[in-house]
């Protein structure tokens, strides 16, 4: 038997939910069939956007919602410096990499600088997938070796070589067999030496990590396999968000070198200021990776993807394998990657994620004396976990076991015909669920089960909420919280209410898993 993917399926639609759905949404449904069964559409009652401005977007009925979910769009939706900046450039010339182009070469130097000087070249591509792809040949060549470390629910990609080095994908993705799996860094449960994790100091914590890359590594050896590199994002995002203790993965990397491998720092999660503690999330852990990946935020939604690397670890590579990325870099996506980098740096999205992320997390933290299904908060800038448990236990109440739901167009549909104001009122259990893991319940669930209704005076100037950015048992607070106002944040932490919330997602522990992400044969 195998298991649906932990960051794929655990909010999607299938086909035997249609039944329930609205005509018009049921035809266009139907309509995807032509690209294949392998695509996933988000939410049970899927949303059909038609128009995004910041934070905010519109679906097809006039709908307006405020997107905590997109981490793609990392200045907001329709940024006027970026719309500008890649329709002027589109208006004179978009081709690909093999002429010579400003707009390249500028974006190169200048995103450079925002790293140590130690990475000083950089190539780049369409996606993520393909900078990781690219960085793991660039490492194997370096160092003559073909086996990677990865933690054990990393997700890296979904092209062939990367897809076999994420296990978030679920059992039906074989992973390759040179790779190795290390355990998450688990500061919430994990015991080192009969001392809980979050008491360990950063360099005990990182000699325990470091330890099971040892032991990775001389399972490895034993397969007459050659280490060559650890790929790992410096938050661990989709294994859970483990940013602490700051320091700890030194210990991890200098064993890494000390083995004979690089470290391929998967930045398309904690990079371009999401921390607020740094412009990468490697900055904010005071170390140098060999090699740098990043995609999803760098042009605002254009595909565009990098590969930053150090010299001498490139060249071996480089200098003996002609690559090419026809599109990757062309002048229209450079163009808005630039404005991109402008908007940060002019608009401070770093100390604004620094300063939202410290506003929800302690909203989040200030709820749990009331609440014993929350048994861990934690996090960095706009990136913060929090684990939902069973009350007296430390056992992890999963996504997959609660359902993958929204506050979906039934609660906006009624309230059209009622004409009611555009203000926020889903109910006090979707709003906490949004906080706490990223989803908010069926409204007709909530409806059945006599959830009181959010108060009519809750003055934010949206309509609806989308779910946050979904992992195992966690949230992502994305970037596009960076664009909200101070009234609208405080506004949204004001909702935030878990007295009905924590009974029912542990009474729905058993009863919805069969029914959200069944097993596949």
């Amino acid at each position: 038997m195998a298991t649906r993917s932990t960051i794929m399926d655990t909010n999607s639609f299938r086909p035997e939910m249609a039944a329930a759905l609205d005509p018009e949404t049921r035809k266009l449904t139907e309509e995807r069939d032509v690209l294949g069964p392998a695509y996933r559409l988000f939410y049970r009652n899927p949303v059909h956007l038609v128009k995004g401005r910041g934070s905010h977007l519109w679906d097809a009925d006039g709908e307006e919602y405020l997107d905590v979910y997109n981490n793609v769009a990392s200045v907001g939706h329709c940024h006027p410096r970026v719309v500008d900046a890649l329709t002027q450039q589109a208006s004179m010339l978009n081709t690909h990499t093999r002429y010579l182009h400003e707009n390249i070469l500028h974006y190169a130097e200048d995103i450079l600088s925002t790293m140590p000087d130690e990475l000083d070249r950089i190539m780049f591509q369409c996606t993520g997938s393909e900078a990781n792809d690219l960085a793991i040949r660039v490492a194997q060549t370096y160092t003559g070796g073909e086996g990677v470390i990865v933690t054990s629910e990393a997700y890296h990609g979904n092209s062939a070589l990367t897809s076999k080095l994420s296990p978030a994908l679920g059992t039906a993705q074989t992973l390759g067999l040179t790779m190795r799996m290390i355990p998450t860094p688990d500061t919430y449960r994990l015991v080192i030496d009969g001392k809980p994790a979050a008491e360990c100091a950063a360099e005990e914590f990182g000699n325990w990590m470091a330890g099971e890359v040892r032991k990775a590594v001389a399972d490895m050896e034993r397969h007459g396999i050659k280490f060559a590199a650890l790929l790992a994002d410096s938050i661990f995002s989709s294994d859970g968000v483990y940013p602490d203790p700051v320091g700890y993965l030194k210990p991890v990397i200098d064993a890494v070198h000390e083995l004979g491998g690089v470290w391929i720092a998967d930045e398309v999660q904690p990079g371009f200021t999401r921390t607020g503690d740094a412009f990468w999330g490697f900055g904010r852990q005071g170390i140098v990776p060999d090699l740098v990946t990043s995609g999803k935020p760098m042009a605002n939604g254009l595909p565009t993807s990098m590969m930053a690397a150090r010299h001498e670890v490139l060249e071996p590579f480089a200098g003996s394998i002609p690559y090419f990325n026809t599109f990757g870099g062309n002048p229209v996506c450079m163009a808005a990657a630039q404005a991109v980098l402008d908007v940060m740096r002019d608009e401070d999205t770093m100390s604004n994620a620094k300063k939202v992320g410290a506003i929800f997390k302690d909203a989040v933290a200030s709820l749990m004396p009331a609440h014993p299904c929350i048994g861990d908060v934690r996090g960095a800038g706009l990136y913060i976990g929090c684990e939902i448990v069973k009350p007296g236990t430390k056992g992890a109440v999963s996504l997959r076991a609660a359902g993958a739901w929204k506050v979906n167009a039934t609660v906006a549909q009624s309230r059209k015909k009622r004409g009611d104001a555009p203000v926020v009122r889903t109910d006090t259990t979707a709003n906490a669920i949004m906080i706490a893991n990223g989803y908010a319940p069926d409204a007709m669930t909530a409806h059945q089960r006599s959830i009181q209704q959010a108060p009519v005076d809750q003055d934010i100037s949206v309509r609806k909420i989308t779910g946050i950015e979904p992992t195992w048992h966690m949230i992502i607070l994305n970037e596009d919280l960076m664009c909200l106002s101070e009234d609208q944040r405080r506004a949204l932490i004001a909702q935030l209410d878990l007295d009905t919330y924590a009974q029912m997602f542990c009474d729905s522990y058993e009863s919805n898993w069969r029914n959200t992400i069944p097993e596949q044969k």
